[in-house]
Formats: structure tokens, sequence, C-alpha cells
């Protein structure tokens, strides 16, 4: 195929006969894009330009807000507790949710079908009902205050969403793939370390960006085990962080944007870099 036959197949993929269509895309982009550079802009603002301008553009430019942020002992504190968290969340996730949709999407068993419909009503299922029955148990298992005590509901939570995206993506495995696999003597944990998993890869990369990201924003939940729990404030999560700088720097403006701009950037960066993957990983799951 030659350079003149790629021409209008390249052109084809911006239909200028559809306007509205770009016009509300960029109007969505534009929404969701203006908060997130307003707060970054603004916290290269002193406060007293905020309060001069609440809209304007900074003038002089300073660094002082990301400086003061970034040489804080507790942003650093909540740093460590969010990755700690989000990792330890996003293993769990990732381990737990494959087995479970492995065992649901490869095996015959009674109640199969009973079980997956468990896992999808799980998605209906809000945190802020179990708040209080989790906040007895944990204190019951002596572990409200604790890291453990929050990555595990955690996990509990994202899993319906995990094996709701894993089950298709092992599901659609040819059988012909394990009878060969059994033919050459692989047991069934073989098949599934040595075919089942490098398949999956796609779907196990999204569920474990999305835990990872829905474990780095939380909120409620680190806020009833850990803020609730005797956590000291220098190891709460960078949600709840956010949330004492500003009850403490409430008029400093300036440096409870930049506090907050830093707190969001590695969760946009992780999900920025991993976006493609993402897409792949829920474009196997629909069409499993």
């Amino acid at each position: 195929m030659t350079t003149l036959d790629l021409a209008p197949a390249r052109r084809k993929r911006f239909n200028w006969a559809q306007p509205w269509v770009y016009l509300v895309a960029l109007v969505a982009a534009g929404i969701a894009i203006a908060p997130v550079a307003y707060v970054w802009i603004s916290g290269f603002r002193s406060t007293a330009d905020l309060n001069a301008a609440p809209g304007g553009w900074p003038n002089p430019w300073t660094i002082e807000n990301y400086a003061r942020v970034l040489t804080s002992q507790r942003f650093w504190g909540s740093v460590f507790s969010s990755t700690l968290v989000g990792v330890g969340t996003t293993l769990g996730v990732v381990v737990f949710g494959v087995m479970a949709a492995f065992a649901i999407a490869r095996y015959e068993f009674r109640g199969r079908n009973w079980l997956y419909g468990l896992f999808a009503a799980g998605l209906m299922f809000p945190v802020t009902v179990a708040a209080l029955p989790l906040s007895i148990m944990l204190r019951t298992l002596h572990l409200n205050g604790s890291f453990l005590g929050l990555i595990i509901p955690q996990i509990g939570f994202a899993l319906p969403t995990t094996i709701i995206i894993l089950v298709p993506f092992l599901r659609a495995i040819p059988a012909e793939l394990e009878e060969a696999a059994s033919i050459d003597g692989a047991s069934r944990l073989g098949f599934f370390w040595r075919i089942a998993l490098p398949l999956a890869v796609p779907g196990l990369v999204t569920v474990g960006v999305l835990a990872f990201i829905a474990s780095w924003n939380a909120y409620l939940l680190p806020l009833l085990i850990l803020g609730a729990g005797g956590m000291p404030q220098d190891l709460w999560t960078l949600p709840l962080g956010v949330q004492q700088f500003s009850a403490q720097y409430s008029s400093d403006t300036g440096a409870v944007l930049a506090y907050t701009s830093l707190s969001m950037l590695p969760a946009i960066l992780f999900f920025t870099l991993a976006e493609r993957r993402i897409v792949g990983g829920l474009t196997g799951a629909v069409k499993g």
C-alpha cells in the first residue's frame, strides 16, 4: 500500500462533518481539566495575590508554597502511607482476584453462577452502608488504626470489579490450550501459571491500576480506620492529609492548593502512563 493509499484513511480519522461531536468533546475536556489546572497554577501564587484576585494569573510566580510542602515531614509521611496502602491493596486485589476469577471462569462446580452473581451484586454495595459494622469488626480484631486494617477492607471492596473484569479474560482462553497443556503433562496449576496468567496480563494491569488509583484517592475508609482509629496524623494517607492540612492552614490558601496539587499528581501520572493498558484491558473484558 502506497502513501497515497493511506492518505484517505488518515483523513477519515477526523470527520469534520460532525463538528458538534468535537465541540462536546472539547467542552467536556475543558470542564475536567480546568479545575485541576487552576489548582496547580494557583499553587504558584501567594496567598495575598489569591485574595486580591482569585481568578488571576500568578504575578509574580513563586515556588515558595511547593517548596514548603515538599520540605514538610507530614507530607512525606502521608506519601509513604498512601504508597504502602496502595501497593498492598493492589497486590491483594490482583492475587486474590485472579485466583477467584480463574476458578469461576474455568471450573464447573455447583453454585458457580450464584457465586459470580454475588460478586456482581457487590458492585452495588456502597462503602457507607458497611461503615459502622466494619469499624466494630476491625475494633474487635484489634486492626482499627492500622494499615492492615485498611488494606483488607479495600481489597474486599475492589474484588467485585476485579472479578467482573477478569472472568471474561480467563473464560475466553480456548479449551484446546488447556487440553494441549494437559497432554504435555501440565497440571491445572501449571496451566494457570504458565498459560492463563500471561494471557490475562492486560486484564491484570487494568484491575491493578484501578485498584491503586481507588486506594490512593480513598477518603471514607481511611477516615474511619486511620483517622478515628488513633493513627498519628503524620501517617495519615494523602486525602486525609489534605483535609488536615487545609484545616490547620486555612488562612494560607496558596500552601493548601500546593499541597492538593502534589497529592493528586502521582495518581494522575500513574493513570496517564497506564491509560492504554486500561482501555485495552476493558476492551478485552467486553469482547470476552
